[in-house]
């Protein structure tokens, strides 16, 4: 450390004494603690109950990759992973595994619910098994329709080329999609949280935003993927083709929304073969885009769009000015 630095620290040190500090500071504190206390009353919901288990993060993390090495089996795998000399026994052991913590965390997302609203834990156990039961069995039909993505993206995209390798590995996209469809296969049998955590992670890596919810067919492509969000009740036909800062979103809605609207269908519906482009905005329930369909760059729609139409804004008038006039 310089002469300079030490005497910026020695300048900073807190000079007063710990005495100024019980005769001055404290006050204050407790003053603001005792507020903080007496607002857990008025504020019981935003109170964690400690009784209540609850999913543990790092082991859905752990799901997600576990997943990962089963729609894409080497791609994933640990460097000692046995993946090569005995196919059998790795993708046994990593089912196993998979199987074994969504059962721990669908169980601790249950009980947390039934603790904190008061609901007896009937058979959670067995529930917690049996979903996770019907979760593994959907993995050879996932893996199909990923295989199904990453073809899209190859055909839809010039920049990846022949390399499947390239966007298994690499492309937002191809992450985002795969935690939106296990998630997806969790929420179908009612799994609180779970769902919630694993597309809001993907949206934090990613930058796109799908929720679990939705509803999405095969061939699905996210192009760069940046800013691209999907609400709850957006259905999705089959090879959808959809480009960075698109959003497929509800109208402004009233305050109590989230009660007396909830389970309807707020998002729009794109048919098959549609093509959104870079920063289109498309909002509400009754909007359909038909099939074949094309929306160009930053367009705003809240009206429906009959099949085989390309909408578009006009081209602007551009004014080219010479800085050395």
């Amino acid at each position: 450390m310089t002469n300079d630095l030490k005497r910026f620290h020695r300048d900073c040190e807190y000079s007063d004494s710990y005495l100024d500090y019980l005769n001055n500071d404290a006050p204050v504190i407790q003053a603001v603690a005792r507020e903080l206390l007496d607002s857990r009353a008025s504020l019981a919901d935003f109170e964690y109950l400690p009784a209540a288990p609850r999913p543990n993060d790092a082991a859905i993390r752990q799901i997600v990759k576990l997943t990962q090495r089963l729609m894409f089996p080497g791609f994933f795998e640990p460097k000692t992973s046995p993946q090569e000399l005995n196919p059998e026994y790795s993708i046994s052991q990593t089912v196993s595994a998979l199987y074994s913590l969504l059962t721990r965390e669908i169980l601790a997302a249950i009980r947390h619910d039934h603790i904190r609203y008061g609901r007896a834990c009937v058979n959670c156990r067995q529930q917690s098994r049996q979903v996770a039961k019907e979760v593994i069995k959907e993995l050879p039909r996932l893996r199909r329709v990923m295989a199904a993505d990453v073809l899209a993206t190859k055909e839809g995209d010039p920049a990846a080329g022949s390399h499947l390798d390239q966007i298994i590995l690499c492309y937002p996209g191809i992450l985002a999609t795969l935690v939106y469809r296990l998630a997806h296969e969790l929420l179908l049998r009612d799994v609180p949280f779970i769902p919630r955590i694993m597309t809001e992670r993907a949206h934090s890596i990613t930058g796109i935003d799908i929720h679990p919810g939705a509803q999405i067919g095969e061939s699905f492509f996210v192009d760069h993927g940046t800013g691209v969000v999907v609400g709850e009740t957006t259905v999705i036909g089959q090879r959808v083709r959809i480009y960075q800062g698109v959003t497929l979103g509800a109208l402004s809605l009233p305050k109590d929304a989230g009660v007396t609207l909830k389970g309807l269908k707020r998002h729009p519906t794109l048919e098959d073969d549609v093509i959104i482009y870079s920063g289109a905005t498309i909002l509400g329930g009754e909007t359909v885009i038909g099939a074949r369909s094309v929306v160009g760059g930053n367009v705003w729609l809240t009206e429906s769009v009959p099949p085989d139409t390309k909408v578009f804004i006009k081209k602007p008038e551009l004014v080219f000015v010479n800085n050395k006039k």
